[in-house]
């Protein structure tokens, strides 16, 4: 049996070590995984830069991959705390960005300024606990490439955002978006979709 899997078999066990790793009563890392674990567990590609006032909450407990030649702009926050955040290469991540995971990104795809992307959701079914302690659920996010999210988007958890799409700003985008198309709105919905045939954009 691996260690992590001992760990995992062990309540007692798990809970000690999920203390060693995380705040309490935070979700960040403590300050040594930061410093001694996370830079020889997360790959990062060559060129890629991570802003000084960024918020880089990583575990070793998941992944994170940042690809060659993307940047993580300062005030955006990070967290893999309960799914993996996969990052392509030539990505944009901008100002303000939040991504929680489960969620992987493309290559050469382009998030504008406040943009949410959450793979995680509280659970609020049982009206006698607050749904900040009840357990959570997640459902992957994925934004295949060269796709550009307008400011101030919000996309939430199980979306799937297909190649070369656009995001209209301001939009909240709660179904799956098709690949060559534009969608704006709340909740977000296809205007546009690209005719290979007449090679011109035209309205759905």
């Amino acid at each position: 049996m691996s260690i992590t899997n001992t760990i995992k078999s062990h309540p007692r066990l798990k809970k000690f070590v999920h203390w060693l790793i995380v705040q309490q009563g935070r979700s960040t890392p403590r300050l040594w995984v930061k410093w001694f674990v996370n830079p020889f567990i997360h790959k990062r590609g060559r060129g890629s830069i991570v802003r000084f006032y960024a918020r880089m909450d990583l575990f070793p407990f998941k992944n994170f991959t940042l690809g060659e030649r993307s940047i993580v702009e300062d005030f955006a926050a990070i967290n893999n705390g309960v799914g993996d955040v996969l990052i392509g290469r030539n990505v944009g991540v901008g100002l303000s960005n939040i991504i929680i995971g489960p969620v992987t990104i493309g290559d050469y795809v382009m998030l504008a300024q406040n943009i949410v992307l959450s793979g995680l959701n509280h659970g609020y079914e049982d009206i006698s606990t607050p749904p900040r302690i009840q357990k959570v659920n997640t459902k992957q996010i994925t934004i295949h490439d060269n796709v550009w999210i307008g400011a101030n988007s919000v996309v939430t958890a199980g979306v799937t955002i297909g190649k070369h799409a656009i995001i209209g700003a301001g939009s909240v985008v709660t179904k799956d978006i098709p690949a060559y198309s534009v969608a704006v709105g709340n909740p977000a919905r296809v205007i546009k979709k690209y005719n290979f045939e007449t090679q011109t954009w035209q309205k759905a």
